[in-house]
Order: structure tokens, then C-alpha cells, then sequence
């Protein structure tokens, strides 16, 4: 018997059950082999052409409503302001890569979009329904303490269960093509999360399917 979600703070949802964020990144660091080993090939550099890729999501929309509701907007730069263009600002090998802080892009700044009325500049936990994968690749909100969302996101390079329960986990990377991305620019950060290139993963566009 599947569990029934907790109440959501968008009842009834809006849109498809599941839905497709994508985001389109360009950085510099190391190329990565077919097996996803790390090369000492560095791409990116100077005036040299960017290691390109595309990250897809599946996101819970009729799950974690409000928040995938969120991510769509800033998505899709609906409300006039969003992810496209703003770096992911931390990077920690064996942890996540985290970015969304398209205001003052070093981790104290971003802003939710306005899924509802009045909004605010954060809002609260949701719901811990979804738990960390065992495997890489969740999608959970990056936060500062409890009932603190705004735009920043995380993705988990490997199983981050310690966080359940203190941050809303509301999608996943998609695919092992997204993952390979996701890896490569993993080979970017340091033990402290700064990115350890002069041109750093960036979010040169993206978007939602469907669109609704």
C-alpha cells in the first residue's frame, strides 16, 4: 500500500503529476572518460569552448506541490526572474552541488517566485514525504534552518540521508546522461565548496516539459 502524501500547501496541486525541469550548464573543469573518470583535460579555459551538458529533473509536482511549483517558475523565468544565468556557488565533491542564488550568487541571497499570493521571500518545509536516495541524484531545497525555502536547490552526489527530515526533497536527476553532467561538474569543487575555476557551472538556460 503506497503511503498518502502529508498535506500539501498547495491543495489541490497545479499542473501534471510529474513534470521535467531541464537545465542547460556550461563550465570549466576536468573533461570526464566515458566511464565518468576524471581526465587531467581541462575545458573552459580562457577563451577556449565550455564543457557543455544538460541536467534533467523529475520533479513530484502532485506531491510537493508549492515547492515544485517554485522550481517551475524560476524555471521558466515566469515571473520575470529565475535560474537562467545564475552558477551553481558551491560545490562539494562526495556531497552535492548547490546553487539558485541568482540574486547575489554566493549563498545568501535568492528569492522564491510567487506561487501564491504574497509569498514572501521564504516559505515553509512542505513536507519530508520523499527521502534522500540511497543512490546520487536528489533534488531536495537548500535552506538555512527550518521554514527557510527560497530558490536555492541542492543535488546530492551521494546518499545524504543524515539531512532527512530537515530538507524538502522534491525530485531527482532524471537519467545517467544527466548524472554524467552532474558528476563532471562535481570535479569542480573543493572540501570547502568553492569552485576551484575561474569560469564556474553556470545555467545558461532552461526550462520545463510539460509546458502548462
Amino acid at each position: 500500500m503506497t503511503e498518502k502524501p502529508p498535506r500539501q500547501l498547495i491543495d489541490p496541486p497545479v499542473g501534471p503529476p510529474i513534470i521535467y525541469p531541464w537545465f542547460d550548464m556550461a563550465w570549466q573543469g576536468p573533461v570526464l572518460d566515458a566511464n565518468g573518470r576524471i581526465t587531467k583535460e581541462i575545458k573552459g579555459e580562457a577563451i577556449g569552448p565550455f564543457n557543455t551538458g544538460r541536467i534533467e529533473f523529475e520533479v513530484w509536482n502532485h506531491e510537493v506541490s508549492a515547492t515544485s511549483l517554485n522550481f517551475k517558475m524560476l524555471c521558466t523565468g515566469e515571473a520575470g526572474y529565475g535560474y537562467k544565468g545564475s552558477k551553481f556557488h558551491r560545490v562539494i565533491p562526495q556531497f552535492m552541488l548547490q546553487g539558485g542564488d541568482f540574486t547575489r550568487g554566493n549563498g545568501t541571497g535568492g528569492r522564491p517566485a510567487p506561487w501564491k499570493e504574497n509569498v514572501g521571500e521564504k516559505f515553509a518545509d512542505e513536507n519530508f514525504f520523499h527521502k534522500h536516495r540511497r543512490e546520487a541524484g536528489s533534488l531536495a531545497m537548500a535552506n538555512s534552518g527550518q521554514n527557510t525555502n527560497g530558490s536555492q536547490f541542492y543535488i546530492t552526489t551521494i546518499y545524504t540521508g543524515w539531512l532527512d527530515g530537515k530538507h524538502v526533497v522534491f525530485g531527482k536527476v532524471r537519467d545517467q546522461a544527466s548524472m554524467m553532467v552532474v558528476k563532471a561538474i562535481e570535479a569542480t569543487g573543493s572540501t570547502t565548496g568553492k569552485v576551484q575555476y575561474e569560469r564556474p557551472p553556470t545555467i545558461v538556460d532552461c526550462g520545463v516539459e510539460p509546458k502548462y
